[in-house]
């Protein structure tokens, strides 16, 4: 019998695409939720499932303990964001109703709490993960891949560029204006220290599309990283506008926040991210991710690696999804045996996430300098 996999916002940007993905698969049936049943009837009807895709209509902030028991998943899928500023009433209600969860939350206190629930989730014999996305998910793989050829690694940098012509919803949007121009913290040079959203302007030249602007991002991986890789010393992510004059113009609005002008950038999140629309036509379908790791060798020397990922034809938004889509399968296939609640670090290697893109139009190469 197949195991019923219910995503929450089955049919946004990231639901979809999670969807997709994982409808083929015979093991698999999936549950399309969300408020619109027009939209989740929609989006059920255009997969080429392998089960029967049935639809759940509903608000997760109403109900969802009798939604989840009426619906019975064996599989919770939380897509839907932004997470910075939601607790995690959605994983607490899976926990109850006896079944895994599986968010791909990008919200640096979000991500950190889910290991609340780590008793709890272990005592229901049940796996609650939280940040099964680019970060922490894809950049831990990095690390864990790449850490054992240093001796000592000392510093961490990387960020990730997005192309202009993709799918982005009011939610993604929402979520980067929460913390655009307002503090947090990262280690820099040994020390935690205090630095602001979407500032710190400069551009990264990404291997095989140029010169891109990019600006502080507040991740969960800033929070878990030092303890996870004691030797760091230096750890700043990066993430950036395709085009010059949108990243320029989320710069300028900064300091509106900075210099507490305004309290936050998010009210604005539906007129930004419908004015964004407008410049599709100057931008492209390509997106690029990058991780510079540098520290010791064995023999005491200088050693830097360079990670390079490229996602062309608008397959961009598959590497965030990915995380989330292995987990889900290997839990339907009894390929995992971890429980408990936890970030997502320590659950995947990179080879299984490379190997899941092999398939698009993505590549990635990796240059070490010794």
């Amino acid at each position: 019998m197949p195991k019923r996999v219910l995503i929450i916002g089955g049919y946004g940007n990231f639901g979809s695409y999670i969807a997709r993905a994982l409808c083929a698969d015979p093991q698999i049936q999936i549950i399309i939720a969300g408020r619109s049943l027009e939209k989740s009837s929609l989006m059920a009807t255009s997969l080429p499932a392998a089960n029967p895709v049935q639809t759940a209509t509903f608000d997760i902030r109403h109900g969802l303990a009798k939604h989840l028991k009426n619906h019975a998943p064996d599989i919770v899928i939380h897509t839907s964001g932004p997470f910075q500023g939601q607790d995690s009433f959605v994983a607490r209600a899976c926990i109850e109703a006896g079944c895994h969860y599986i968010d791909l939350a990008d919200g640096r206190d979000f991500v950190c709490s889910i290991a609340d629930h780590d008793a709890a989730a272990k005592k229901a014999d049940l796996l609650v993960v939280s940040g099964a996305s680019s970060v922490p998910g894809l950049s831990s793989c990095l690390i864990d891949h790449y850490s054992p050829q240093f001796e000592a690694l000392h510093s961490v940098d990387y960020g990730i560029t997005t192309a202009q012509r993709t799918n982005r919803g009011e939610a993604t949007t929402a979520a980067v204006l929460s913390y655009a121009g307002k503090p947090f913290e990262t280690l820099t040079d040994g020390v935690l220290g205090k630095i602001y959203g979407w500032q710190n302007l400069h551009r990264h030249h990404f291997s095989g599309l140029g010169r891109r602007w990019l600006g502080n991002c507040d991740v969960p991986d800033l929070a878990l990283f030092p303890a996870r890789y004691p030797s760091l010393k230096s750890l700043r992510f990066y993430a950036g506008l395709e085009l010059s004059v949108l990243h320029w113009g989320l710069w300028a609005l900064t300091w509106l926040v900075r210099l507490k002008l305004v309290r936050s950038l998010e009210h604005a999140a539906p007129f930004m991210l419908k004015s964004s629309f407008l410049f599709d036509r100057c931008g492209s379908d390509c997106s690029g991710f990058y991780m510079h790791l540098t520290g010791l060798s064995a023999d005491g020397a200088d050693k830097s690696i360079t990670f390079d990922l490229i996602a062309r034809s608008g397959h961009g938004p598959f590497i965030p999804c990915m995380p989330v889509i292995l987990l889900a399968q290997k839990l339907v296939h009894d390929q995992i045996t971890a429980r408990g609640a936890m970030p997502c670090v320590g659950l995947l290697t990179l080879e299984e996430y490379l190997s899941a893109l092999s398939a698009l139009d993505i590549e990635w190469h990796d240059t070490v300098q010794a």
